[in-house]
């Protein structure tokens, strides 16, 4: 295939193609717009460098596109800038605009320290302000130029050019300036048209490099939540697990089972070990449980002394090695009644009325990582419920116990459920930004995750203060727009692949006060109630809001079956569904509960054409008790918010 003519090639950046021929023709003209006063010598010298220049431009975008760190990009940048105008040295300035300042992140050449300048003062600091280029023959004669840096360094400058490094949009992102053009020429018209060109090639460059470094910062933010989530889901269900055996097992040996087999399991532990002091007699048993022998866990009887469990029964701090007195016992499988021999080891007190139960402990075998704080604090959460349990199990507190396991289900059954709708939204976006290729679409998928990671820690907050029968509301502006914007795009997940219609009907002008969070929390439940009531023929969920009086009023209504008339004037209480399946009755009790915070009501019409729940908040005059920064996403700080706290 034949080489393309150089001027029938072109200069790529973001996204537009521009033939190099215009860049030949742009810098061509700089240097001398009247080229028929040429001489064909001179004509055919400028065409060579013309050509070298085009050659030039494309080496810096293959090299620009080489790497995406913001220091290898930077030398890269000021190596080929230095090269192509011919200077002695060069100087690459990024705006901080939290400061106002040029910042030097390289300087090529000698050794020269970090130079900041504010916006306005000295040359560079000049082209940033007025974003235009300057061209200077005789540095000292310029009143702009600071000499100081000169005699730090004892370089002499004498020709400067200095070009603004714009991005895409405009805006000046810092100065790119060259010093001394090399065998004692002056920096001509031609150099300053090469700089601008270069100077936009690196402005898109060091965008995209800023771009990268930000997804990457919110990559590992994303990461770290996600682990934040998993360990909180993990605590909860083992929690849940524990207390389903109290209530379910029969004998202590059962509910330690269960309770000792999650928690090893959960820690990434060999093995764990409980020591218990009998009820009447006061007599030690030491439990061990051991996933790989048979049985798994074993009874002996001991006697009380300075070893691992009879010290963190004795203590309120923790244990976090061997008691050298012990030291033998533990390594020999046959006398600890585990099949390894133990080293890392994690061990506390079960706290009791007045006394304590006993202790509990990890253990792993020689040449394991040590235990962490993290394990430390679920060890201490585990084994505050269990002693709980065992009092509860020793007391045959049966229906108490009975009770509490309901509560906790219930609870943690909304949770899971609720947690569906933010966990389909993540998954959805996960998967497009594993598939986009482009930094900007990532990051703001990235962005969306995130508010959805908000919203599940959102609703486990709210959740437990329900569970505590206390809640505190942040009453601040809200703008029904946005508001019933995100709303919407929640609930699109929620009838996605369902036979439901969703139709919005929001005066959008209104700005309310209310709890965003709370309010929220109510449509979803109401929403989602109305959706599931429509799951078998489908139908149309209307949203409807706007302002009654001084009373925001939000309706939602759907063309389902109707209510049962026998659970309809219950609706509200706790526990009560409307014969829903999987249903736990907690979702509507939220809704009061959010209605009455509000110091407003939630009434119910129905019948068998549909069924409409109306959600009424008055509104007071005030200032908003939330803070303007804290209106995007999450909850404001409690300092800065006006609380209102209400018992259940």
């Amino acid at each position: 295939m034949a080489a393309t003519p150089v001027s029938e090639r072109t200069v790529s950046h973001a996204g537009f193609r521009v033939p190099v021929r215009d860049v030949i023709v742009a810098v061509a003209l700089a240097a001398d717009p009247n080229p028929g006063n040429r001489s064909p010598e001179e004509l055919s010298a400028a065409l060579s460098r013309e050509q070298r220049v085009s050659a030039a431009l494309r080496e810096v975008g293959v090299a620009i596109g080489t790497t995406l760190e913001l220091d290898e990009l930077l030398e890269l940048i000021l190596d080929r800038v230095t090269e192509l105008v011919e200077a002695d040295r060069s100087t690459l300035y990024l705006l901080d605009e939290s400061k106002n300042e040029l910042v030097s992140r390289i300087v090529v050449g000698q050794n020269v320290r970090s130079i900041r300048l504010k916006v306005g003062h000295g040359i560079a600091g000049s082209v940033a302000q007025t974003g235009k280029p300057f061209r200077i023959t005789d540095a000292y004669a310029d009143p702009r130029f600071e000499r100081q840096w000169d005699q730090l360094t004892g370089y002499r400058t004498t020709t400067m050019l200095a070009t603004p490094l714009k991005n895409h949009l405009g805006r000046t992102i810092g100065v790119i300036q060259v010093l001394n053009k090399q065998h004692g020429a002056e920096f001509t018209s031609e150099d300053e048209a090469l700089l601008n060109a270069l100077s936009t090639q690196a402005a898109v460059a060091i965008d995209n490099s800023r771009l990268f470094l930000s997804l990457i910062q919110k990559n590992k933010q994303l990461l770290d939540i996600k682990d934040q989530l998993e360990r909180k889901l993990r605590d909860l269900e083992l929690l849940f697990d524990l207390e389903q055996a109290t209530v379910t097992a029969r004998s202590i040996e059962e509910l330690l089972t269960t309770a000792m087999s999650r928690l090893t399991t959960a820690c990434g532990a060999r093995g764990s070990a409980v020591l218990l002091a009998e009820e009447e007699s006061g007599d030690l048993i030491e439990y061990c449980f051991d996933p790989e022998a048979e049985p798994q866990l074993s009874r002996r009887g001991v006697k009380a002394g300075d070893d691992l469990l009879g010290r963190a029964m004795r203590q309120t701090d923790a244990i976090r090695e061997l008691p050298q007195s012990d030291r033998a016992r533990w390594k020999d499988p046959a006398l600890s009644g585990f099949s390894f021999e133990v080293e890392p080891v994690l061990a506390a007190q079960l706290e009791g009325d007045g006394a304590a139960l006993g202790a509990v402990a990890l253990l792993s075998e020689v040449g394991a990582q040590a235990f962490t704080d993290e394990d430390l604090a679920l060890l201490r959460l585990v084994g505050a419920n269990l002693s709980t349990a065992l009092r509860l199990f020793r007391a045959s507190r049966a229906r108490e116990v009975g009770e509490r396991l309901t509560t906790i289900g219930k609870l943690l059954s909304q949770v899971i459920h609720d947690f569906k709708t933010p966990m389909t939204v993540i998954s959805g976006y996960s998967q497009l930004m594993a598939e986009s290729e482009e930094p900007a679409q990532r990051a703001e998928y990235a962005d969306e995750i995130l508010k959805q990671f908000d919203i599940l820690t959102a609703m486990q907050r709210e959740v437990l203060e329900f569970a505590r029968g206390e809640r505190t509301i942040f009453i601040r502006r809200v703008f029904l727009k946005k508001f019933f914007a995100d709303i919407t795009r929640q609930l699109g997940h929620e009838v996605d692949g369902r036979a439901v219609e969703l139709e919005l009907d929001v005066d959008t002008k209104v700005v309310a006060r209310f709890d965003e969070n709370r309010v929220a929390r109510a449509i979803h439940n109401l929403a989602r109630n109305a959706i599931e009531a429509m799951a078998e023929h489908g139908g149309q969920l209307t949203i409807k809001a706007g302002m009654h009086g001084r009373d925001l009023v939000i309706a939602v209504r759907d063309t389902g079956p109707g209510i049962p008339a026998e659970v309809e004037g219950r609706l509200f209480q706790s526990f009560v569904t409307a014969n829903k399946a999987g249903g736990t009755g907690l979702g509507l009790a939220i809704v009061k509960k959010i209605a009455d915070e509000h110091g407003g009501s939630v009434a119910v019409t129905s019948s068998s054409k549909g069924t409409e729940f109306e959600l009424r908040l008055p509104q007071h005059d005030g200032k908003d008790s939330a803070p303007p920064a804290n209106r995007g996403r999450g909850s404001p700080t409690p300092r800065a918010a006006r609380q209102q706290k209400t018992n259940g």
